[in-house]
Formats: C-alpha cells, structure tokens, sequence
C-alpha cells in the first residue's frame, strides 16, 4: 500500500472525526444520520493513521508531496 495521503489531508480528517464524535457523544446529532457520521468518523482517523485513502486509487489523486528525481 502505498502512501496517499499528505499532511494536510490527514489534520483535515482527524479534526473532522473530533468534531463529529464531540457532536455525537453530545447529542447534537442523533439517531441514524449519527450513526452514519459516526462511521465515517472512524474511518477518517484510519485513513489518517495508514497514510492511505482507498478512494484516491481508482482516480489517480495523491495529497503527499512529490519526491525531488535530482536525488
């Protein structure tokens, strides 16, 4: 698996995924819809551990910086 996923992208996650269990664990959102946002939150913080999103491969897309070749 290789990495996908730059900096950014992974404080961008796990941020959202805090903000969506503080939501969920207070009661702001509930029920199914709560749930579902719950999930995704935990997939956030995967993906962010693993340096890796399954949904860049097909496209192509990468957010880590580019290695130099010159090296």
């Amino acid at each position: 698996m290789k990495k996908n996923m730059g900096t950014i992208d992974k404080a961008i996650r796990i941020i959202a995924a805090i903000i969506i269990g503080i939501l969920y664990y207070t009661g702001v959102i509930t029920g199914t819809l709560g749930m579902i946002l719950l999930i995704l939150g935990a997939v956030f913080l995967l993906t962010s551990f693993v340096s890796f999103c399954p949904l860049y491969t097909p496209f192509g897309w990468s957010t880590c910086k580019m290695e130099s070749s010159d090296r």
